[in-house]
């Protein structure tokens, strides 16, 4: 059973940055794909971005060329740096994993979760 924990949330003005972090335990992190979502109140969940075992990103279009994924295998961690921070991107940030995903944009698609952490931006 994987565990997934999230960090680096908080709030920011507008135009600044955040680095989330999520670390992961009790799996062979390499095998699997990583994948950021966010819900902001009164709306469903959406994706924001991906990662998959070799290396290859996917974005949402609202966050393309602002947000970057990655991941760092030997420390079982996987980030999403926030650049350009707008309010409307104020949301609980939530990591995900899994290893055979269909669909990199869907939330259904993945097995595990974290608890998320809340990014707040102010005007």
């Amino acid at each position: 059973q994987v565990q997934l924990v999230e960090s680096g949330g908080g709030l920011v003005q507008a135009g600044g940055s955040l680095r989330l972090s999520c670390t992961a335990s009790g799996g062979t992190f390499r095998r699997y794909a990583m994948g950021w979502f966010r819900q902001a109140p009164g709306k469903e969940r959406e994706f924001v971005a991906a990662i998959n075992r070799s290396g290859s990103t996917y974005y949402a279009e609202s966050v393309k060329g602002r947000f970057t994924i990655s991941r760092d295998n030997a420390k079982e961690t996987g980030n999403l740096q926030m650049n350009s921070l707008k309010p409307e991107d104020t949301a609980v940030y939530y990591c995900a994993a899994g290893i055979y995903i269909s669909s990199y944009y869907h939330n259904g698609a993945y097995d595990y979760w974290g608890q998320g952490t809340q990014v707040i931006v102010s005007s």
